[in-house]
C-alpha cells in the first residue's frame, strides 16, 4: 500500500488530528485506484484532492471556530482491489486518525471499504460510486449512517438511459454486454433492462464477460445475430473499446450507448473512429458549465495541463461539501462531522447543485454526452 501526504500550513489549535511534527491540521483521507485496472480514474481524483487542498490552505485553512485549521490529506492506494480497498479504509481510519475518508470511486471497491467506514463510525464520501451497495445495508435494507456519496446512483442512470435510448433515439431493441464480475456494470445492466422493458422495449440479447478477458467475439456473434438497434455498454473505460472495436470488425452497426464509467478522455484515444457517435450519461458537462464549474475547470488546466473529467470534478465536490461539513460543525469529531454532512440542504458545486435528503444519496441531476469528433458532446440533461 502507498502513502503519499500532503501536509499544509498555519498551525493553530490543537484538535483531533495533527501532522508529523506535531502541528495541528484536519486530516482527510484519499481512499483511491492509483494503480490496477483504472489508473486514470485514480489520477483525476488525486489530482482534483490535491488542488482543492493546495487552495484551502493557501487561504489560510479552513475556520473552525474563530481560528483556521489547514488541511492534511492522506492517499491510500487501493490499486482497484476490494480487499486493498478496505485495508486501506481500516489504515486511514485506525491508523492514520483521519477525520473522514474520499472515496474510493470503484463501486467494487467503496462496498466494502464503506463497510469499514460504517463500522469504525467514520464519515465517507464517495465521488464516483454510484452502486446502491455503497450507500445501504444490504443486511438491513437501511442506509448507512455514515457514508455518503457526491454522485447519482445505478438506479437514476440506467432508468435516465433507458428513456433516452426508448424517447430521444426512437429505438425500440437493445442488447447488453458486461462484466459479471463488477458491482457496477452487473446492477447498471439489470436496471437498465427492468427500465427498457417496462417501458416498452425488448432486450433482444444479454450477455456477459468476466474481469480481464479481452476477446468478446462470441458475445458480440451472438448479439449480433440477435440484431439490436442500440447495444448498452455498462463497462469501464479500459474494456469499451476493445469491445466497439471488435463489434464494428463484425460488421455490427447498432449505437452504442454507455453509462458514466465510460467518462474518462482516455476512451477517446483507445476507441479510435469505431467509439464516434456512442452516447453515455455523465455527471457534469463542460459546455454548460456554470461560474463555479467554470473557475474549477480553469484551474485545474493551469495546474495539470488537461480537462478535468467527471472523477475530478465529483472529488472536487466531494472535498467541498466536506469541508463545508467541518466548519459547520465547528470542531475535528467524527460524529459532528457526520451529523453536518446529513444537514447539508443545498450545495453549489462543480457538477450542479445537489442536497441530502435522509440518505448518503444526493438529489441531483444527470446529462447525457455523445463521443463526437474526437470530444465529448453536451446532447440532454435528465433530472430525478
Amino acid at each position: 500500500m502507498k502513502i503519499l501526504r500532503f501536509a499544509g500550513i498555519v498551525p493553530l489549535i490543537g484538535l483531533l488530528a495533527g501532522c508529523g511534527s506535531g502541528a495541528p491540521s484536519a486530516k482527510i483521507g484519499l481512499n483511491v485506484e492509483l494503480t490496477g485496472e483504472m489508473p486514470a480514474v485514480g489520477a483525476s481524483a488525486k489530482n482534483a484532492a490535491e488542488l482543492f487542498i493546495s487552495q484551502q490552505n493557501a487561504a489560510g485553512g479552513i475556520p473552525i471556530g474563530d481560528q483556521k485549521v489547514p488541511l492534511e490529506l492522506v492517499i491510500g492506494d487501493n490499486a482497484a482491489k476490494a480487499d486493498q480497498a478496505a485495508s486501506v479504509a481500516n489504515k486511514l481510519i485506525a491508523q492514520d486518525n483521519v477525520i473522514a475518508m474520499v472515496g474510493p470511486d470503484a463501486s467494487a471497491c467503496a462496498i466494502p471499504a464503506s463497510e469499514i467506514a460504517e463500522a469504525l463510525k467514520c464519515p465517507m464520501i464517495s465521488p464516483w460510486s454510484t452502486n446502491p451497495k455503497t450507500t445501504v445495508d444490504v443486511t438491513t435494507g437501511k442506509p448507512k449512517e455514515y457514508v455518503f456519496r457526491a454522485c447519482f446512483t445505478d438506479t437514476f442512470q440506467a432508468r435516465v438511459l433507458a428513456k433516452f435510448v426508448l424517447n430521444n433515439l426512437k429505438k425500440t431493441t437493445a442488447a447488453a454486454l458486461y462484466d459479471v464480475a463488477s458491482e457496477a456494470p452487473n446492477g447498471q445492466a439489470n436496471l437498465f433492462r427492468e427500465t427498457f422493458e417496462t417501458n416498452g422495449g425488448k432486450m433482444v440479447a444479454f450477455e456477459t464477460y468476466t474481469t480481464g478477458d479481452r476477446d468478446f467475439s462470441a458475445q458480440l456473434t451472438k448479439i449480433k445475430a440477435a440484431n439490436p438497434e442500440v447495444i448498452f455498454l455498462p463497462c469501464y473505460y479500459n474494456d469499451v473499446p476493445l469491445i466497439v472495436q471488435q463489434a464494428r470488425r463484425l460488421g455490427i452497426t447498432a449505437d452504442f450507448v454507455g453509462s458514466d464509467t465510460w467518462s474518462t478522455p482516455e476512451i477517446i484515444k483507445l476507441g479510435g473512429d469505431e467509439i464516434n457517435g456512442s452516447y453515455f450519461c455523465n455527471h457534469y458537462s463542460t459546455q454548460i458549465a456554470t461560474d463555479v464549474a467554470q473557475k474549477f475547470m480553469t484551474d485545474y488546466k493551469a495546474k495539470y495541463g488537461q480537462d478535468p473529467d467527471d472523477i475530478a470534478a465529483l472529488t472536487y465536490d466531494s472535498f467541498g461539501i466536506l469541508t463545508e461539513a467541518i466548519k459547520a460543525a465547528g470542531k475535528l469529531d467524527r460524529q459532528a462531522v457526520r451529523d453536518a454532512l446529513a444537514k447539508i440542504s443545498a450545495y453549489n458545486g462543480v457538477t450542479g447543485s445537489f442536497k441530502f435528503e435522509g440518505t448518503g444519496d444526493p438529489m441531483k441531476s444527470a446529462v447525457i454526452l455523445q463521443i463526437k469528433d474526437g470530444k465529448f458532446v453536451w446532447v440532454a440533461n435528465a433530472t430525478p
